[in-house]
């Protein structure tokens, strides 16, 4: 990880942690690369922004513009749209890049940027570390440009539209008679996913749509699904859908008002697409994060499983070198690589969706393929010095060592430090639920005590 790139991204508090300054450099930095990369004579690049619906995202663009454009690169601006948006427009509109300003999961006072290439697929590490050396190490001041060199900005009134018309084109099942409900976390699909799942034929009611800056993943979405669960139990619907704020992650509930997470939407599609011949390599890509049971389905329905290290960014590393086509995380992040090249949570549950309808049984039917293995997960409050030492920290390890010998091979234990958040997770898993809570709580004293 490097030191403004995470695991997804540069991210951190807006004003304080990602300032205009920070923001106005890494367009100014990626800017003098994509002008570096340019054949000799062609016309100047253009980069696509977008973002989500947080306050503070007209700021950071603003600075973002101002960066590239000083640099001698074009910006085509497409307001708010998902994250997968961008992944999939910035190839179509033939941009050199594609910049999303988002934090996705968090909280309204936190934003991000993640880049995009001109494939759709997020920046290798090697040009993550190119862009931070000159803003953190590099002597040369980057070449600013006068006059008519200089970037403009124009603004894209047709992104919204054009992904609308890509992801109802996944489908080749109609929705119609099914009763959902979509809850949009305030976010980056409160401006598609409606008009997505409609032209599908389903009958949408709509929760958490109405952002006004500061709502985004507050007491809803994916993150906070609560609300939807108790809706669709109550309306008697068939299912629902929650997307987190810029829409990358998907959960699902059943008819029942169960939730159906990431390793469950893997699983049913992933049962569909090996009954159609589609499943490619007779294999679905996880992490490490994933439930017990869903290695358990595997071994029980014939499909291979890939394990990967946590992050999306991983789980497509894998896809790729391998040439598997669906993979994700039980965040809802889930990666359909014949349709995207990134997680989409609308164009996920299009798909939960069109599996439901195929099958001709309900989601919670679908759902029963995986058990889920009781799971403890606790986030643990961290210096940053104490993100970078825990891993090697003694007591810690004995900690977790105890932990083990006590589940005698009967569940399983994970501490890893958050990509994203100044966390470290403590997961355990096993059959005993009160056991594992238990442990969890052990642990996570051992980190508080020795790392906060």
């Amino acid at each position: 990880m490097g030191r403004l790139f995470g695991t997804d991204g540069v991210r951190g508090i807006a004003n304080k942690d990602l300032t205009n300054e920070l923001a106005m450099q890494i367009g100014m930095a990626a800017a003098e690369i994509l002008i570096k990369n340019a054949q000799d004579g062609a016309e100047k690049p253009t980069v696509m922004i977008g973002k989500d619906t947080r306050a503070s995202g007209d700021m950071l663009e603003a600075a973002l513009t101002a960066g590239f454009c000083s640099v001698g690169v074009n910006v085509l601006s497409v307001g708010v749209v998902p994250t997968p948006a961008i992944a999939y427009l910035v190839g179509k509109y033939n941009c050199a890049a594609g910049v999303m300003i988002s934090a996705s999961h968090n909280p309204c006072e936190y934003n991000g940027i993640k880049i995009f290439q001109s494939t759709g697929y997020k920046l290798p590490d090697a040009v993550e570390e190119e862009i931070e050396a000159i803003i953190l190490d590099s002597a040369e001041p980057v070449e600013l440009k006068i006059g008519g060199e200089v970037g403009k900005r124009a603004y894209c009134k047709t992104a919204v539209e054009d992904y609308i018309n890509h992801v109802v084109s996944v489908s080749d099942v109609r929705f119609d008679g099914l009763n959902i409900a979509l809850d949009t976390a305030n976010g980056s699909a409160s401006v598609c996913a409606k008009e997505i799942f409609t032209r599908l034929g389903a009958k949408c009611h709509m929760l958490s749509d109405t952002p006004d800056g500061v709502n985004i993943n507050h007491k809803c979405g994916s993150t906070h699904p609560e609300e939807l669960m108790a809706f669709v139990k109550a309306n008697k619907l068939d299912l629902g859908l929650a997307f987190d704020g810029d829409a990358d992650r998907m959960l699902a509930v059943d008819e029942n008002g169960e939730l159906v997470d990431g390793d469950k939407v893997i699983a049913i599609c992933a049962t569909q697409m090996k009954q159609e011949g589609k499943l490619a390599q007779n294999t679905a890509v996880v992490t490490v994060m994933s439930n017990m049971g869903f290695f358990k389905f595997c071994e029980d329905n014939g499909i291979n499983c890939a394990k990967t290290a946590v992050g999306d960014r991983y789980v497509l590393e894998r896809m790729l070198k391998k040439g598997y086509n669906i993979g994700g995380e039980q965040s809802g992040h889930v990666i359909f690589l014949d349709y995207a090249t990134t997680g989409d949570g609308e164009l996920s549950g299009v798909k939960l969706i069109e599996t439901v309808v195929k099958s001709g049984s309900k989601l919670g039917e679908l759902a029963k393929v995986m058990t889920v293995y009781p799971q403890v997960l606790i986030n643990v409050e961290v210096t940053p010095e104490g993100k970078k030492k825990y891993n090697n920290d003694e007591y810690i390890i004995s900690a977790v060592q105890e932990a083990e010998m006590e589940l005698h091979g009967d569940g399983r234990v994970l501490v890893r430090v958050s990509g994203t958040e100044p966390l470290v997770r403590v997961m355990l898993e096993g059959k005993d639920i009160d056991k594992i809570t238990e442990l969890g709580n052990q642990i996570a004293d051992v980190v508080r005590e020795r790392l906060s």
